[in-house]
């Protein structure tokens, strides 16, 4: 059997949320989306389950981290080139996000990043096989 992943992010406006990552090209599961929270497909067996603070808050007995003065998570998604990673941060940017951080070169790993509306950390990374040190 093939495992799916959810990742639960809270969010605090819906409408907003969902634009952003729609003008990034993300598309949202309408069986499993209503004003309490949508789901985000990032692949087949990928998803992300945006969720209003509140409704959130139901989840867990922690306090919900603020994002945007505390890192939670990470979210890190792989892409097809460079050239998809310097697209994606750029829609994120136009979009309304922030870029915490320079886009980084090892050679066989080019990265880059963007905090989102609430703050949460997504780093995009391409990884080219071809250089990929061998392993130790």
């Amino acid at each position: 059997m093939s495992r799916q992943i959810f990742v639960n992010l809270p969010i605090k406006n819906m409408a907003a949320s969902q634009s952003f990552f729609k003008s990034l090209g993300f598309s949202f599961n309408p069986q499993f989306t209503n004003e309490q929270g949508a789901c985000m497909v990032v692949a087949d067996n990928i998803f992300v389950m945006l969720l209003i603070e509140p409704f959130f808050q139901t989840f867990t007995k922690k306090p919900v981290a603020d994002a945007t003065k505390s890192t939670e998570v990470l979210v890190c998604l792989s892409c097809e080139s460079r050239a998809e990673v310097d697209d994606l941060v750029r829609k994120a940017v136009a979009a309304g996000a922030t870029t915490p951080n320079p886009p980084q070169d090892h050679g066989f790993m080019y990265a880059h990043s963007f905090s989102d509306l609430d703050g949460h950390g997504w780093e995009l990374v391409y990884m080219d096989p071809a250089a990929t040190p061998p392993q130790m």
